[in-house]
């Protein structure tokens, strides 16, 4: 299997309805191995993620509140480091409680059979 290292989504803002964010390709393994999340406002907001259609079982992070930036705030930018495998064909969706604020980054490893 060849592995890539790369960067599966972003930096992009992250919309209010659950949007697909990644699709497995055919014949690969995916690894989600970092996701960085930034909230430049003055608002804490939540940030949902999931593998596969959004629903309560499939959340690896379910409203999961991001800071917001202000004096003193350090953890208004979130650097969360992970070893989720997806298997081909598989989804990541995204979304917020308020559109188009959060910034993120998901970076990980594609295995390509062959």
């Amino acid at each position: 299997m060849a592995k890539t290292v790369k960067r599966l989504y972003g930096p992009a803002l992250v919309a209010t309805g659950p949007t697909t964010v990644y699709t497995v390709p055919a014949s690969t393994t995916a690894l989600i191995r970092h996701v960085h999340v930034s909230n430049p406002s003055g608002s804490a907001v939540t940030l949902t993620l999931s593998i596969g259609a959004d629903a309560a079982g499939t959340r690896l992070l379910g409203t999961y509140s991001i800071p917001a930036a202000a004096a003193g705030v350090s953890d208004s930018v979130r650097d969360m480091y992970w070893s989720v495998p997806m298997t081909a064909a598989e989804i990541l969706t995204v979304s917020a409680g308020t559109n188009n604020i959060l910034v993120i980054v998901v970076s990980g490893e594609e295995y390509t059979a062959g």
